[in-house]
C-alpha cells in the first residue's frame, strides 16, 4: 500500500511538471494567446510570431497574428453593420519598431513620463502579434477620449465576444504599469476575454487568480490521490 502511494505521488508531480504546469501557466508560454507580457516580463529583441498576416480593415496597413487577424476583422465588419465603423491604428511592432517609439517618448517627455505611456522595447504587446490600437474611422488618434465616443462604447462592450479584452482598464494603472488606453485591445481568445471582461479585473490580476485556482484544484485531486 505504501509503494502504491509513493508511485502515485510520483506520476502526479510529473504530470505537474509537464502538461498540467503548463495548463495551469500559459501565461509563461511565448506560443500561448495569453502569454503574459509586461514590465516585468518580456521577450527576446529575435522574437518574431509567426503567423503574421495582414489585417484586411479599415485603417492604417498592420499586421497581426491569424487568429487575431480573422477576430478583429469580424469584429470591425459587425461594429461597421451597426453604424460604428472602426479603424485600425497601429498592429504588430518589431523589437527595433518599439525602441524607436519608446526613445521618441523618453526624448519628447522624459523617462518617468514616458514609462506610463510607452512600453519599453521587448516588453510590449505588440511585439507578440496580439494587440491593435483601434480608433473611430477617419481617424488616427488615440486618447482617452475614445472611451467617450460610441464607437468606444461599443468596443468596450463588445470586443470579448471576438476574443479581444482592453487591455489597460482604468483604475488599474499601478497594477499594469500604464495609464488608461481604452483603444489598445489585446487578443487572448473568447473563453478568456469573457473571463476578464466579467471579472473587471485587468489580465495580471485575473491570471493570477486564475493560476491559483488550478493549483488548489491539482493540489486537491493530488491528496484525494493519495488517500487509503
Amino acid at each position: 500500500m505504501l509503494l502504491e502511494k509513493v508511485i502515485s505521488v510520483l506520476a502526479l508531480s510529473a504530470a505537474l511538471l509537464d502538461g498540467s504546469l503548463d495548463t495551469a501557466m500559459p501565461d509563461k508560454n511565448i506560443d500561448s494567446r495569453i502569454f503574459l507580457i509586461n514590465r516585468q516580463h518580456s521577450i527576446s529583441r529575435r522574437y518574431v510570431p509567426p503567423d503574421l498576416r495582414r489585417v484586411i480593415a479599415h485603417g492604417i496597413s498592420q499586421e497581426m497574428r491569424q487568429d487575431a487577424a480573422t477576430a478583429l476583422e469580424q469584429m470591425f465588419e459587425d461594429a461597421k453593420e451597426a453604424g460604428l465603423p472602426l479603424s485600425t491604428v497601429s498592429g504588430y511592432r518589431s523589437y527595433s519598431k518599439q525602441s524607436t517609439i519608446y526613445s521618441r517618448k523618453v526624448n519628447s517627455i522624459g523617462v518617468k513620463a514616458a514609462d506610463r505611456v510607452s512600453a519599453r522595447p521587448g516588453t510590449s504587446e505588440h511585439q507578440l502579434g496580439l494587440a491593435m490600437d483601434v480608433a473611430k474611422k477617419g481617424s488616427s488618434s488615440l486618447t482617452t477620449a475614445f472611451a467617450k465616443t460610441e464607437q468606444g462604447k461599443w468596443v468596450y462592450e463588445n470586443a470579448h465576444k471576438y476574443g479581444f479584452i482592453v487591455r489597460y482598464p482604468e483604475g488599474y494603472e499601478d497594477v499594469t504599469g500604464y495609464s488608461y488606453e481604452p483603444w489598445h485591445i489585446r487578443y487572448v481568445g473568447v473563453e478568456y476575454a469573457t473571463a476578464i471582461y466579467q471579472s473587471g479585473l485587468p489580465m495580471e490580476l485575473y491570471m493570477s487568480g486564475h493560476r491559483l485556482e488550478i493549483f488548489d484544484y491539482l493540489i486537491h485531486q493530488a491528496t484525494n490521490e493519495v488517500h487509503p
